[in-house]
């Protein structure tokens, strides 16, 4: 069986003048009753949605909230509840005395007026040849909103839109932020392995030549943070007007490169009927401990978003990919095996102290760990030896 790939679809709305204070105050409204359905949750210490229902959902309708967006709303507040839940089980909050669980622990989740707001097709419909939508506000229904995205986006969003859309309002622009089954490719049987090596240096090298350096990301980096610093410094309007012009632009930036990173990995990959070989990274930042002036450049790199743009851009391309364990692959010599610490000279140079080879650091990692991912493919898949007679 085929299981779909999830995706989202991002469009910009255009609403009128006096569509959009309508759902500037609907969103306002529905985060305000969030906010006092999370206190009810927190007071009464209640586990269950159906249980928070009973406790929450009168005072919804009193409000004037229609039933599928109550609903809505008590899902979204526990929802968060369960995040959190798992978050401090995880141990991403802290030890149990820490001053971040016990801030986290000890007061009730709070929704931002702007925070999204999840819709059903009930609550909000599409009309794709028109570009425009059909949404549910604490007004009344509103309809005829254009949206505007691109030509990929709205191929998207009419062949494999499903479930719920959230409405968000950044900076005063309305965003509709759909979710999007796509139907996995059928994966092949690859001829081999291509490793990949994540680093901040090199942002990723595989074993087959491509290395994405990132010399010119931190710059950029670096050029933004002294904006930044010197624009907060200056505490005048224009320079507060033009800090929010500039808020999200390093982010999607660094998205746009981790895009295109993942694009050329996958596609080389599929070009050659290779594997994706992928290091387990979850949890290097709890797990690596560097000086001051280095937790910058580490805790900034988007580790977990290439990694997810390269999974789903394989599965939608069937290319069969494997995560293995990074543990002591910039040591290990690629060409006779001998682990030793001293065999990594510095950042970029490795010279084995057994066969005495020299190769480049980050591309004999990436060997490794194609060698691994070839390992543990051929130990989970099925076996073709025919049965003993």
């Amino acid at each position: 069986m085929i299981t779909p790939v999830k995706i989202v679809a991002q469009v910009k709305l255009m609403p009128e003048a006096d569509q959009a204070a309508t759902l500037s105050a609907t969103l306002r409204t529905v985060n305000d009753l969030a906010c006092w359905v999370s206190e009810v949750a927190f007071v009464n210490d209640v586990p269950r949605e159906y249980e928070l229902r009973k406790h929450t959902y009168a005072h919804l309708k009193e409000q004037g909230i229609g039933a599928q967006a109550a609903q809505h709303i008590i899902k979204k507040v526990r929802d968060a509840y369960t995040t959190l839940h798992a978050n401090i089980r995880a141990g991403n909050l802290g030890k149990p005395k820490s001053k971040r669980r016990i801030k986290a622990e000890s007061k009730p989740i709070t929704f931002r007026p702007e925070a999204a707001q999840p819709y059903d097709d009930r609550c909000c419909s599409w009309q794709y040849e028109q570009q425009t939508v059909s949404i549910w506000t604490t007004a009344g229904r509103i309809k005829n909103v254009r949206f505007v995205c691109s030509a990929d986006a709205l191929k998207v969003l009419q062949q494999y839109r499903k479930g719920e859309s959230d409405l968000i309002e950044r900076d005063g622009v309305f965003y509709l932020i759909a979710t999007c089954e796509v139907p996995e490719a059928e994966q092949y049987e690859p001829d081999g392995f291509i490793g990949v090596d994540l680093g901040i240096v090199n942002i990723a090298t595989t074993s087959t030549g491509y290395q994405a350096a990132g010399r010119g990301l931190s710059r950029y980096r670096k050029r933004q943070l002294a904006l930044r610093t010197k624009l907060q410094k200056k505490r005048t309007k224009s320079a507060k007007r033009r800090l929010k012009e500039r808020s999200r632009r390093e982010a999607r930036h660094v998205k746009n490169t981790n895009h295109i990173i993942a694009k050329t990995i996958v596609t080389e990959a599929e070009r050659t009927s290779f594997g994706l070989s992928l290091e387990e990274l979850k949890g290097i930042r709890q797990r690596v401990r560097l000086r001051k002036p280095q937790r910058v450049a580490l805790h900034s790199w988007a580790f977990a978003q290439l990694g997810d743009f390269i999974v789903y851009k394989a599965k939608r391309a069937g290319v069969p990919l494997v995560f293995v364990d990074p543990a002591y692959t910039s040591q290990t010599c690629a060409e006779c095996g001998h682990v030793d610490k001293r065999n990594r000279v510095d950042q970029g140079l490795f010279i084995c102290r057994g066969c005495g080879v020299v190769a480049h650091a980050d591309r004999n990692a990436s060997h490794n760990t194609a060698t691994r991912g070839e390992s543990v493919w051929n130990a989970g898949r099925e076996s073709r030896v025919p049965d003993t007679p």
